[in-house]
């Protein structure tokens, strides 16, 4: 069993930076993969970024990868997600997710846990 709290969300300009953090707890957490996802204009949430249980694999979406980075520290049981370069299109509700198995998902339907979702807003 895995539970997640996101924090760091907020309103930012074009151009700025932003730092998510999803804390697990549980003993799964540290074996887990985690993913982030936004809502997303469609019915499924969309993926953002992947990171293994390791932190040694990571994936990102194509439209994130070069401005996002995402890390994760198994002694503090989070996994962050650095967000720079902030355009008004990643204005969204953010979710982290935790996937026990050990196979690399970047589908929302694959994520058995998920934290409860936290808003991104860049405007000018």
């Amino acid at each position: 069993q895995v539970s997640l709290e996101e924090s760091g969300g907020g309103s930012v300009r074009p151009g700025e930076s932003l730092i998510l953090r999803c804390e697990g707890f549980g003993p799964a957490f540290s074996n887990s993969s985690v993913a982030w996802f936004r809502r997303g204009a469609g019915k499924e949430r969309e993926f953002v970024a992947r990171i293994g249980w390791s932190g040694r694999t990571s994936n990102y979406a194509d439209d994130v990868k070069g401005r996002f980075i995402i890390s994760r520290n198994n002694d503090e049981n989070t996994v962050s997600l650095q967000m720079n370069s902030l355009a008004p299109e990643d204005t969204d509700i953010y979710y982290c997710a935790a996937d026990t198995s050990s196979v690399i998902h970047l589908s929302a339907r694959d994520y058995d846990y998920w934290g409860q979702g936290i808003r991104v807003a860049v405007s000018s």
